[in-house]
């Protein structure tokens, strides 16, 4: 049976037949223009981007920016927030990481990434102390969603950073002072120690310039004798500063552990859900204490996961599965890492996994058996079919 016997089938097969007969006979032929909108979404949202390191400029003792130009081609634009996910090899490792772009989308010629040490961070590592002037990389074009809406936002912004999480915020107030907008910017920025403050005398030259952009600097851990704010990012804080929070938007990128706290903090000075915007921000540190992880399994454990058609690895349980398929020479679709996209969604044939909150899983890929390996956690022994 033809799919055109079958078509006759559905519905409305026969008045659709006849619609596009007439439109056929008195409608405009667009056929020389087929495929221009594939050719704009080209230009807009290429799939692929090959991008060369033109400048790398030292911002602390452990954070570098990478300026990086197109190596062929263009840079398509992007909205401040956006990030772009990076693959680098090292090792013998084809892997990737997700950077938010710390410019601001004015600059059309170039993308910063900024980059600090994280403690065992196998790319971070790699960047900061191999990447020289002229290297070339392969990344995504710019994603996510973590980026300001005017139109249900509203202007009346309260940024909280910690950290490299600064990054995104950057290129949202460089753009809010690059452009003039008409944005009541306020950046609560915490950091570990006051030497590790990255784009500190940028940030104060901006706010000294726009009176619409104030910040304050929190120093968690602070040498003797530092007279500025001290502790942590705290609704007491907030308060203080700002006098009323209601009527605000927030928005929220740093470590994990930034994460929980801020967002009880938020949630005792009373500010709902739908008034807080939050960055993913990957697999946790230790997944062994999220909640629902089971006693039992520790950072020892090892499962052996089969490729369907293509043998089998042995893995930790305690590190995501993509991961661990990348170190075994396997490399499936990435963007996001942190379990929203859903790029890298792979049938799961047999086994458990434990996958922590931050995943989106959607609801028909729990139906089907679909989960995300950026942040899925092989509890047993598993086999899978990869994209």
């Amino acid at each position: 049976m033809s799919l055109k016997d079958v078509m006759k089938d559905f519905d409305g097969y026969e008045e659709i037949r006849d619609e596009i007969a007439v439109l056929r006979k008195y409608g405009i032929d667009h056929t020389p223009k087929r495929g221009e909108v594939e050719k704009i979404l080209e230009v807009l949202h290429p799939k692929k981007l090959h991008v060369k390191v033109s400048e790398i400029i030292d911002e602390t003792a452990s954070t570098k920016t990478f300026r990086l130009v197109p190596a062929q081609g263009w840079l398509p634009p992007f909205q401040a927030g956006q990030y772009i996910n990076l693959v680098v090899e090292t090792g013998g490792i084809i892997t990737s990481r997700d950077y938010s772009i710390s410019s601001s989308p004015t600059e059309t010629a170039f993308y910063d990434i900024t980059v600090r040490q994280v403690e065992d961070g196998f790319v971070s590592d790699f960047l900061l102390g191999s990447t020289k002037v002229g290297d070339e990389f392969e990344s995504s074009s710019p994603a996510g969603n973590f980026f300001h809406n005017p139109l249900f936002h509203g202007n009346d912004l309260v940024f909280l950073a910690g950290g490299s999480g600064i990054t995104p915020f950057m290129s949202m107030i460089r753009e809010a002072a690059f452009r003039n907008l008409d944005r009541r910017i306020h950046l609560f920025y915490g950091s570990r120690s006051d030497d590790d403050v990255i784009f500190e005398q940028e940030i104060e030259t901006i706010c000294s310039r726009h009176k619409n952009i104030s910040w304050t600097k929190v120093i968690s851990d602070p040498l003797q004798g530092y007279r500025g704010r001290t502790g942590f990012i705290t609704a007491d804080l907030m308060k203080s500063v700002l006098s009323d929070l209601s009527g605000r938007m927030f928005y929220l990128c740093g470590p994990e552990a930034m994460y929980t706290f801020c967002r009880n903090e938020l949630s005792k000075a009373g500010i709902p859900s739908r008034k807080v915007r939050i960055e993913m921000y990957g697999p946790p540190k230790d997944v062994t204490k999220q909640a629902g992880w089971p006693a039992g399994i520790g950072s020892d454990s090892l499962m052996t996961v089969r490729i369907k058609g293509g043998g089998s690895i042995r893995v930790r349980a305690t590190e995501p599965l993509m991961n661990s398929l990348e170190r075994s020479g396997i490399t499936i679709p990435a963007l996001c890492r942190s379990g929203e996209c859903s790029l890298c969604r792979t049938k799961l044939i047999s086994g458990k996994v434990f996958q922590p909150e931050g995943a989106r899983i959607r609801k028909s890929d729990r139906m089907f058996g679909y989960i995300h390996p950026c942040l899925a956690y092989p509890l047993s022994d598993l086999e899978i079919l990869v994209p």
